[in-house]
Parts: C-alpha cells; structure tokens; sequence
C-alpha cells in the first residue's frame, strides 16, 4: 500500500470553491531504465487519477487526469472543487501491475 497525503485548503462551505491537494508516495519507473544488473526495469506507472464524491444520493466525478511516462515519482495533484453540501470524497489512483490505491476523505460543510 502506498502512502498518500490529501489536504483541503480551508473549511468546506457549501457552494465555496476549495482547493484540494493530493500526493501519493510511488517510485514511477518508465520500463526504459537498466538496473543494477543490466536488465531493464519492469515500468512502473502511475496511469490514472480520479476523484469523486458521494452525497449519499448520487456520485459525481469531480476531477480526472490520465498521468504518462514523463510525471515525476510521487506525483502531486492539486485541483478545486465546490463542495454542494456533506458527503464523501473518494480518490482513486490506478496503475501497471495491479496497482490500485483507493482512500476518502468525509466533507462536512459549514
């Protein structure tokens, strides 16, 4: 499991755009690169983001990104997001070799 950090920027109030931070810790190999022993490392990427929340009623895609062989490791997101009422935020990071990692984040608005 990889680590994640996600922060909001501010409290969320209803109908006030915010500022959401993501960073996830993965070393993104390129499948390009030798290793220590000659042999080319297996790629190791990092291929999608998405982000959803949830408000008990429906769920709707808040921000989308398909990531490439050129995002550093690690990669950091940042987008914004007006929260429309309480609810859950739901991230997802998919990747090579199964790689899936999936944390929320519970949204009370003011």
């Amino acid at each position: 499991m990889a680590r994640t950090r996600i922060s909001l920027q501010g409290d969320p109030v209803r109908g006030v755009p915010m500022e959401i931070r993501t960073l996830i810790a993965h070393p993104m190999e390129t499948g390009y690169r030798p290793g220590a022993d000659g042999k080319v490392l297996a790629r190791n990427l990092i291929r999608r983001f998405r982000c959803s929340f949830d408000d008990g009623a429906r769920t709707q895609l808040v921000f989308a990104a398909e990531l490439f062989p050129a995002t550093a490791a690690n990669p950091y997101i940042a987008f914004h997001f007006t929260p429309p009422g309480n609810g859950t935020l739901r991230f997802v990071w998919e990747g090579d070799q199964g790689f899936a990692q999936t944390e929320t984040l519970a949204v009370r608005v003011a």
